[in-house]
């Protein structure tokens, strides 16, 4: 069996003072993370993470101190804390609903230092499978998330190569039956 890995880095360091409490615990749990001056840096040695596991505690602890409502954390783990057992001391949350680029969007649209986040991941596989390799780069601002993969961008090539499929353009070619031969 294969096993699949993306690795991914967190270009910016994330200032501390644009995250709020909710966010800065998912990204802390989404990814590894390190101080860096003030702020935190992110990155992930196999896989940003899809599925969580925090106390019921921190997680409402976090959600009380976090004052933007409307931020994709807030309204993502708000909705799943509201559909958890009122006795559950753990929650696990399922982050496979939202994606980590929208809490950094969040960020970015509240930020008055970062203009945008970008994010950079290599795919690697434990064994020599055409599928298991190649990256992608995303770019997150106040407007927009945009992204391509190493196959977008393959794709791209060829496009422009007017290749597609693996077939070769057929070949403009020339009457030589016609053409008298040259003189000599």
């Amino acid at each position: 069996m294969a096993d699949y890995f993306e690795q991914t880095v967190v270009q910016q360091t994330i200032p501390t003072a644009d995250m709020t409490p909710l966010e800065r615990l998912l990204l802390s749990r989404i990814f590894d993370c390190e101080p860096d001056g003030g702020g935190w840096y992110f990155s992930a040695e196999q896989s940003p993470s899809s599925m969580i596991l925090v106390t019921r505690a921190e997680l409402e602890n976090a959600l009380a101190s976090s004052p933007d409502i409307d931020s994709a954390a807030h309204l993502h783990v708000t909705e799943q804390l509201a559909a958890s057992d009122a006795e559950a001391t753990e929650i696990d949350l399922d982050l496979s609903g939202t994606s980590w680029e929208f809490f950094f969007q969040d960020i970015v649209k509240r930020s008055a230092t970062l203009a945008y986040v970008s994010v950079v991941a290599a795919f690697t596989c434990s064994k020599m499978r055409p599928d298991g390799f190649g990256g992608m780069a995303v770019l997150i601002t106040r407007d927009a998330i945009v992204g391509k993969s190493t196959n977008d961008l393959l794709e791209d090539f060829l496009a422009e190569a007017e290749l597609s499929g693996g077939v070769e353009p057929e070949a403009e070619t020339t009457n030589t039956a016609a053409v008298p031969p040259a003189s000599e």
